[in-house]
């Protein structure tokens, strides 16, 4: 007998209509009927709301920036730059990106640890705070600006001595390539500011995808100590803290939703306690996933019904080419099953369990597990939750020459 294997959490905020899934008020049928399947369908509402309850949660006076490597599609990153106080961009091509989608350069923030001298040009020319990354990397960026005749903007990327536990990603803690030791900070500092460029302060990321509020809270305490040690050492307060982020969403059956208002109420508990030296810094919180993950779904349209060796197989035309994280090939080491349905029966009862699998030649491309789900058949839409992040551009769209997806953005 088939052992059935769940499917993760459905995020809140997705309703039916005529007894499908429905997004952005347009039944999911509707959506591949105009646009096609396979389909990224983006929700601003989830946006909006996502925003909305953040906010109220964390400290008044405290930034939140996208980190947009989650999802840089247009019209969503767009409407993001609307919402936060700043952008965080990975490459000289998010920046061209950031720019053109309306951001502001000042509220810009570029980090990576291999940045190539003509991005680090475009993003001196540009106007925007560079996280440095290593004393050599320091070196490089002064020698452009000085030749530019430009005073760059400068911040410092730490590698903390801690890392964030419970994290899916550990940025800190131990040899990493991301940010510098420690030791090196001060030192770099203080080069940047005999060089007479702008330095704004600290980028400390020690991990991403936590979903306990306790190691959260323990992370952000461990960070503030960090960056005020850092601030004595050099003897001069930083003008700005990016306390990284490392909020999860929920992915995998038994996984719960991160307690926001715990981790807002810790940290404006710390902010009443802030050293002298750090009593007029701005601090922010730099999200991605947690901000656009659970905004978006993959539809893809089940091409083939098949059994094998007594398993029920549907085969969509969609796969890990566009969703290589629901496959359990980005970084997963047990692969687990992400939220998925049969969108066009959403409101019906399992009757079934099934392997729900893409259209590509390798064994590896299976976006649900032995699932219980409602009767399917060709034609029938399956829904794929927490599409919204890491899921367009993290996933190899080329291989076997199958191509992207469609985006869309919704209301």
């Amino acid at each position: 007998m088939t052992k059935v294997k769940p499917v993760g959490p459905i995020p809140i905020g997705y309703e039916a209509l005529d007894g499908e899934l429905s997004i952005g008020g347009f039944k999911a049928s509707i959506l591949v009927a105009q646009h096609g399947s396979p389909l990224f369908v983006y929700s601003q509402s989830h946006l909006n709301r996502r925003m909305d309850k953040l906010r109220s949660a964390m400290p008044r006076e405290l930034d939140i920036h996208y980190a947009m490597k989650a999802n840089p599609f247009e019209p969503l990153l767009s409407h993001m730059i609307g919402l936060v106080d700043g952008i965080d961009i990975a490459s000289g091509g998010e920046l061209a990106i950031a720019l053109q989608a309306g951001a502001s350069a000042e509220k810009i923030s570029f980090a990576g640890p291999g940045k190539r001298d003509q991005e680090l040009k475009l993003a001196i020319d540009a106007g925007v705070t560079i996280n440095i990354e290593s004393p050599t990397e320091c070196d490089r960026a002064l020698f452009i600006g000085a030749a530019a005749k430009t005073r760059p903007k400068f911040a410092v990327r730490v590698n903390p001595d801690f890392d964030l536990k419970g994290s899916g990603m550990k940025m800190g803690g131990g040899a990493k390539p991301f940010g510098m030791d420690i030791e090196l900070v001060a030192p770099t500092v203080k080069r940047i500011m005999a060089a007479n460029a702008e330095w704004h302060g600290f980028h400390i990321f020690a991990g991403s995808q936590a979903l306990e509020a306790d190691s959260i809270i323990e992370t952000q305490a461990h960070t503030l100590d960090l960056a005020f040690r850092l601030s004595s050492e050099i003897g001069q307060p930083p003008n700005h803290v990016n306390l990284g982020g490392g909020f999860g969403i929920p992915y995998f059956p038994n996984d719960e939703a991160v307690d926001i208002e715990k981790v807002g109420a810790a940290l404006k508990a710390q902010f009443s306690k802030l050293p002298k030296i750090m009593s007029q810094t701005q601090f922010a919180i730099e999200l991605g996933r947690y901000l656009v993950g659970e905004a978006g779904v993959y539809l893809t349209q089940i091409v083939d019904r098949k059994e094998s060796q007594g398993q029920t197989f549907l085969v969509t035309d969609g796969g890990l080419h566009h969703q290589l994280a629901a496959s359990g090939n980005f970084g997963t080491v047990i692969r687990r099953n992400y939220p998925a349905v049969i969108a066009s029966h959403y409101t019906a009862e399992a009757t079934e369990t099934v392997s729900i699998v893409g259209c590509l030649c390798t064994p590896l491309d299976r976006l649900s597990d032995q699932a219980a789900m409602p009767k399917a058949n060709v034609g029938d839409i399956v829904a794929i939750f927490c599409a919204g992040a890491y899921g367009a551009t993290a996933s190899p769209a080329n291989f076997l020459g199958q191509g992207p997806a469609k985006e869309i953005f919704v209301e």
